[in-house]
């Protein structure tokens, strides 16, 4: 008997037909450790959209930065947790569902198109993931994020035993 779930691509074969390459894994820019895993719950740190150790984008969106700039940045941000998570699992074929997303975003006091840069994440997720795994989502502009970075991802993995 076939399945729909087992006749879908995988994460890793999505990734790879989409032709997108996971950036290295994060490293800490402070005193901390950029995955931890609790029961069939996997917490990757808040994750900013740096390549390497390098800003892609400084500044508030809504000022210096546009918002299809913050959406690129959530999307480099979502990255970089799909990276911390295949470092620590191995494969992000182990993840069977996103708990969570936050995205907070630096902006100025008058941006109202928080959803649309936060889509810049949630939209990656579906791709790599498919929508039955879609998750409810907090989106957050606030006044100054890490380094001057404009956005900050969080996620929260449910993976396989």
């Amino acid at each position: 008997m076939v399945t729909a779930m087992s006749t879908q691509a995988s994460a890793e074969q999505r990734l790879s037909d989409l032709g997108i390459a996971l950036p290295p894994p994060p490293t800490p820019f402070g005193a901390y450790v950029e995955t931890v895993k609790i029961g069939n719950l996997l917490y990757p740190s808040g994750m900013l959209p740096v390549v390497g150790r390098e800003p892609q984008y400084v500044g508030r969106v809504g000022g210096a930065l546009s918002a299809e700039d913050g959406r690129k940045a959530a999307e480099i941000a979502c990255l970089n947790a799909l990276s911390a998570a295949k470092a620590h699992l191995g494969s992000l074929d182990k993840i069977t569902g996103v708990a969570k997303l936050g995205v907070y975003i630096a902006t100025e006091g008058d941006f109202r198109d928080h959803p649309k840069v936060a889509d810049g994440a949630s939209e990656l997720l579906v791709k790599v993931f498919g929508t039955g795994m879609l998750s409810g989502r907090v989106v957050l502009g606030v006044a100054s994020l890490p380094l001057g970075l404009p956005i900050e991802v969080e996620l929260v993995f449910e993976v396989a035993a």
